[in-house]
């Protein structure tokens, strides 16, 4: 079957499931949210790490070994910025350096954040369409033990160590979604929409969090899947179940489908958590290995969610 699909990712799981997607349809027929929520100003420099994830995933310049980051990367920029006894708690490559810079250049001149990102995207050779969730800020906060701090200091510079008591973020009430984000989901024709394997209290909450687009996903005629970031009860890579346990939710892909509670109509799931699938209601489900070491795995997954998301549409 053929149509318009649209993906709500974050980092480095989401970029898995959208590689695979690129590849299990027509990548023009593809647009990707990606949450910036992430989002920081960091030396003077626009980062958007989960925007950049993306790039990188698609293109094929990802680092698969660090797992995040350019592949080829050099160090030379940190390694200075350290005999120059600057802030070194955030790693930027030489490659990754570049693209921040040219970023905050062309926002300081007045272009879009999702102009930025398309033409970044194009320049790369990637045929799906890239969009950050908004044009306007949000920021995502993390409630410690000693109060608010940035996502970033939280996530990179503690280490995700501090325990989790609240989330919060910065703008989402009044930032605007993407105007074509919105229209993909009004439009009678779209596909599906797949909310990929990204933590979903870091990645997609943010998207979510914005009033405009919970309102037009809730009332989506599409059928909406999403693609659990838990098998056998562990995050694949990340801190979501440290998080969920933390915020007294329950730890398991049950309990990131009930975050997602009157948005989905299938959810797809790893062999290990078959058991789970008593407690998921009336959801359409699909459940098969979803670990994504390789392409044929993201590609395997990825089926796997198109062809739910056909057989719901099907029977309705």
């Amino acid at each position: 079957m053929t149509g318009q699909i649209l993906a709500l990712s974050g980092g480095v799981g989401g970029a898995k499931l959208a590689l695979g997607l690129a590849h299990a349809m027509s990548p023009a027929d593809l647009t990707i949210v990606a949450n910036t929520g992430d989002d920081f100003e960091h030396l003077g420099l626009h980062i958007s790490p989960d925007i950049d994830t993306l790039l990188y995933a698609l293109s094929g310049r990802d680092d698969q070994t660090r797992g995040w980051g350019r592949r080829d990367e050099t160090w030379n920029f940190m390694a200075t910025l350290a005999e120059l006894g600057g802030e070194t708690w955030f790693q930027l490559g030489d490659r990754d350096l570049a693209l921040h810079v040219e970023r905050t250049r062309r926002l300081h001149n007045g272009e879009t954040l999702s102009d930025i990102t398309q033409a970044v995207a194009t320049s790369f050779g990637i045929m799906a369409q890239l969009l950050p969730m908004s044009d306007d800020s949000v920021r995502t906060r993390i409630r410690a033990v000693d109060g608010w701090m940035d996502f970033q200091r939280w996530f990179v510079g503690a280490r995700c160590e501090p325990p989790v008591h609240a989330l919060d973020f910065i703008g989402a009430d009044k930032a605007r979604p993407h105007k074509r984000i919105l229209a993909a989901l009004a439009d009678t024709n779209l596909r599906a929409v797949i909310i990929c394997p990204s933590n979903p209290l870091l990645s997609i909450a943010p998207i979510l969090a914005m009033p405009a687009l919970r309102q037009a996903l809730a009332a989506c005629a599409a059928p909406v899947i999403a693609v659990s970031p838990i098998i056998g009860g562990q995050a694949v890579k990340g801190p979501t179940v440290k998080m969920m346990r933390e915020l007294g939710l329950p730890a398991n892909a049950a309990g990131v489908a009930a975050h997602y509670e009157g948005l989905l109509d299938g959810y797809v799931l790893d062999e290990a958590d078959a058991d789970c699938a008593r407690e998921l209601g009336k959801l359409a489900i699909s459940v098969l290995p979803t670990l994504m070491r390789t392409l044929d795995d993201k590609i395997s997954v990825a089926r796997a969610a198109l062809a739910l998301a056909d057989k719901i549409r099907a029977l309705r």
